[in-house]
């Protein structure tokens, strides 16, 4: 950890002596900073660092019964480190590519204290053939169904990501990263990545336990390979794909239209047990699911644009599996007034059935606050009609993004509306309620 600081403040101050000033004149887009040491002369060799952090002030009306260590809290207040994240990578060679990042999620008042970072992408690829191949392994986020399965979270366009394209999320992966071998490559306009996985144990899971039920959850013991890939068609220009992680928004830097369809796949991943409560069966997982991605410039000059982002997926996780999620939940417990949700902001968010999803952006002209950025109002929300539940889940969430320099510098401010569901007298879970939860989100990235 020392020798890290070490490097980190080496990197810095050399970026300092050979990073150019940028560029501030009125109207004009702001070049971004970067922390970059080339390795040779044209730069085509070279390693990169950057530095994120995303800190949330937030209120949140909690879900019946919620408790925080024993005591009742229906309004919770609370501040916390949504995400903090440091990368390094580079081209070392021609065709050798590292990347590694480092960070945490999810530091609140109520986290142990004096936690460490730790490794959340470690990976070494090597280009077999320009940009039509590239293979890699390690741990990493190059994951398959969906363009937001590994999103880019300096440019996340709403509150947060979709967090239910996350599919295994600390199941049997971490934070979305799994140990992988993977290809990945972008054939004229076709992008495609692929990837086989070696599932992580349940039995070190912090979501769910390793009892079976009548439901199907994920299964304990050794677990087949988990089989995923996605691919997206790109009409207008072409994105990136040096890391796995895709963008939310270019802030009207791009003209993208894009279609995408992607799969997720693991033999006798989950398990529940049968009619007569004592055998245990096994079921596939089995995900699949389409998007489609727009984002054009109104006025290149003026630096307006829409951002909008669509998607369907069909999950199979077996009899009745359904999740909820609460993101850095602020309450630790229920009582006996508890609900189908759970604790704090945790609502039905992953399950076998249907899900659509959806965003929707306007990004202002630049310089719409006279210097001091401009802003990006925006709507997203999901559908959902698991299983196991009889009414659908239907979540939205409203807000606005002060960009203050691009994803460098940004205040989100955000409502979230999510239902409450509750067991009727037919034993039958119906949404009978909502509740909400404000964030101000102020996120600083280099």
């Amino acid at each position: 950890m020392r020798s890290f600081s070490v490097l980190l403040v080496g990197l810095s101050i050399i970026w300092s002596g050979v990073n150019a000033q940028s560029s501030k004149k009125e109207g004009q887009p702001r070049e971004k900073k970067e922390l970059r040491i080339k390795l040779n002369e044209d730069g085509s060799h070279y390693v990169k660092g950057t530095f994120l952090n995303q800190i949330w002030l937030r209120y949140t009306q909690s879900n019946p019964g919620s408790e925080v260590y024993g005591t009742p809290d229906g309004h919770i207040l609370d501040i916390g480190l949504r995400r903090t994240r440091i990368q390094l990578f580079g081209q070392l060679i021609d065709k050798v590519f590292f990347y590694t990042q480092f960070g945490q999620n999810n530091l609140s008042y109520r986290s142990a204290r004096k936690q460490g970072i730790f490794f959340l992408d470690a990976i070494g690829e090597y280009k077999v053939l320009k940009e039509y191949l590239s293979i890699g392994a390690g741990l990493t986020g190059w994951n398959g169904l969906s363009r937001y399965s590994s999103p880019s979270i300096g440019s996340i366009l709403s509150m947060d990501a979709p967090l239910y394209q996350q599919a295994t999320n600390d199941v049997n992966d971490q934070f979305v990263r799994k140990y992988s071998l993977y290809a990945k490559g972008q054939l004229g306009k076709l992008d495609y990545r692929l990837a086989v996985s070696k599932p992580m144990s349940i039995e070190n899971s912090t979501v769910q336990e390793t009892d079976v039920g009548e439901n199907a959850v994920f299964a304990s013991g050794p677990g087949f390979a988990q089989y995923h890939g996605y691919f997206k068609y790109m009409f207008w220009d072409k994105e990136s794909n040096t890391t796995p992680y895709q963008a939310g928004s270019y802030l009207g830097a791009k003209r993208i239209f894009n279609i995408g369809a992607g799969f997720m796949t693991q033999k006798d991943a989950m398990w529940y047990h049968a009619v007569n409560g004592t055998d245990t069966l096994r079921s596939n997982l089995r995900l699949f699911a389409v998007d489609l991605f727009y984002e054009n410039p109104i006025d290149e000059s003026k630096g307006n644009a829409v951002t909008a982002y669509a998607a369907f997926q069909n999950s199979d996780y077996g009899k009745n599996y359904i999740r909820n999620i609460g993101p850095m939940n602020p309450a630790t417990g229920t009582n006996a007034n508890g609900t189908f949700n759970g604790a704090g902001n945790a609502f039905p968010t992953i399950g076998t059935g249907d899900t659509f999803y959806g965003q929707l952006a306007y990004l202002f002209r630049r310089d719409l606050l006279d210097g001091c950025g401009t802003l990006q109002p925006y709507f997203s929300g999901q559908y959902s009609k698991f299983d196991r539940l009889s009414d659908p889940m239907v979540m939205y969430d409203a807000g606005v993004n002060w960009l203050i320099n691009g994803n460098q510098a940004k205040l989100t401010f955000s409502y979230q509306s999510r239902p409450v569901f509750t067991e009727n007298t037919a034993d039958n879970y119906v949404s009978s309620d909502r509740k909400g939860m404000a964030v101000m989100q102020f996120q600083i990235a280099l």
